[in-house]
């Protein structure tokens, strides 16, 4: 049965029921402290731990949110980081960018290289996972007419844009191909090596490990290799799996990849870094022509102008936080499971179609469903609108499935187990409302 709404707000509130930390003004919360002894899996389940890391944001209490994929807020000891360092950088103004801020984003490169798992001569910093990738995908310079690009219906839009730019820039052609849907790690990778065969030319792969359409995580390892057997070179978009799955870099064993750090690392709006390894460096063409770095240089790589460090200056604090939740195996053990949570839940309800399979290494905290025969970008994007207006829940809309449109769900660190049964309700009035 389908509760009417009412009783629905009336059981959970008629606000957020994440804790936030108070209005301007008040107090930094304290610094958190991991459960000793504990398990990944165990803290993932720990309500009160997360309450306190939920304390460590600033969230709106007027809805929940689950669309936390667009970009990840800042928690409070960032975003007051960040603050001061706006103002350093007003006050000290070019005297800053002139004299210690090359020696500081130096220790910053080093310093996310670290985490990264890879020496700090093979990244550069950027100002997004999309910056990274367009200067990695535009500067591939290994491309000869005739050769082939290939994308996947699931690779990020801007992804797919430059990737179809390498027809007029390369003389490349292009090659379109759809994920399988339900998805298995098997039914991947055969996709993958089907593509491959059945176009010999191509010589350059776009690959999401963790896509933003569905949040299916592909298995990055295995499909580079096989790309390397066919003389296939692969760009790696690790924008939203950073910060969100527990992996390094050699992990994945790409030569070309680009991330993201204000998405799932916590860092401020406009950071980012890209990864060249070391001996493939030449293979991409210096931005614009750029001399402001030797061309042996990866920073020669990446040209933004001048533009704001206060974000960049600020990045090693949100690597400490990072650290200090119990990095990447504590962020995706308590992701996962805020994703099974609801999950689990509505592989039962009629109707509703899961896009993420339930093997652990296929998924991360985003999810994205629809209700059969609900294909269309008017559907979903009422689905969306109603579990807003009648529920408080945000969530979005998200097109490229071949299969059709789908509404995304994405938990933040801040959203608790209240959050997500709330949503598991909204969903069941969902699935009753708009099936066909």
């Amino acid at each position: 049965m389908v509760l009417p709404r009412r009783h629905v707000l009336a059981s959970f509130g008629a606000v957020a029921t994440t804790p936030v930390a108070a209005r301007a003004g008040a107090e930094e919360p304290p610094p958190l402290t991991v459960p000793r002894g504990a398990r990944p899996g165990e803290i993932a389940r720990d309500e009160g731990f997360w309450r306190a890391v939920a304390r460590q944001y600033r969230v709106s209490r007027e809805f929940v949110n689950l669309e936390n994929g667009y970009y990840g807020i800042m928690p409070e000891v960032v975003r007051r980081a960040n603050a001061r360092n706006v103002e350093r950088l007003n006050s000290l103004n070019s005297y800053l960018l002139r004299t210690t801020y090359k020696a500081e984003a130096e220790e910053v490169r080093k310093r996310t290289a670290a985490v990264a798992g890879v020496p700090t001569e093979e990244i550069a910093l950027t100002r997004c996972g999309t910056e990274a990738l367009q200067n990695l995908i535009g500067g591939y310079n290994r491309l000869r007419p005739g050769d082939a690009v290939m994308y996947a219906d699931l690779d990020y839009y801007s992804m797919q844009y430059a990737m179809n730019w390498l027809k007029d820039r390369r003389g490349a052609r292009v090659v379109r191909i759809a994920l399988p849907e339900p998805a298995t790690r098997q039914a991947v990778l055969d996709t993958y090596a089907e593509a491959l065969r059945a176009h010999p030319r191509v010589r350059l792969l776009l690959l999401s490990h963790m896509n933003n359409r569905t949040g299916l995580v592909t298995p990055v390892r295995e499909i580079v290799a096989a790309a390397r057997e066919r003389d296939v070179d692969v760009i790696v978009d690790a924008a939203h799996s950073w910060g969100q799955l527990d992996f390094t870099l050699p992990d994945l064993g790409a030569d070309f990849v680009g991330l993201s750090l204000h998405k799932w690392m916590g860092a401020p709006l406009g950071t980012g870094f890209l990864h060249v390894r070391r001996d493939r460096l030449a293979d991409i063409d210096p931005v614009f022509a750029d001399e402001t770095y030797p061309v042996t240089d990866i920073r020669s790589r990446v040209h933004s102008g001048t533009m704001d460090v206060a974000p960049v200056l600020s990045v090693p604090t949100a690597l400490d936080f990072h650290r200090a939740l119990g990095g990447g195996p504590v962020k995706e053990a308590r992701l996962r499971y805020l994703r099974d949570r609801w999950v689990g839940a509505a592989r039962d309800l009629p109707g509703l179609e899961v896009l993420t399979p339930d093997e652990p290494a296929m998924y991360g905290g985003i999810t994205s469903f629809r209700v059969t025969g609900r294909t269309s970008e008017a559907d979903n994007t009422a689905i969306a609108k109603y579990l807003f207006d009648e529920y408080k829940i945000f969530t979005v809309r998200r097109g490229g499935p071949v299969k059709g449109d789908c509404v995304r769900v994405t938990p933040a660190l801040f959203t608790g187990a209240a959050d997500i049964d709330r949503f598991t309700v909204a969903l069941r009035d969902v699935s009753r409302r708009f099936r066909p």
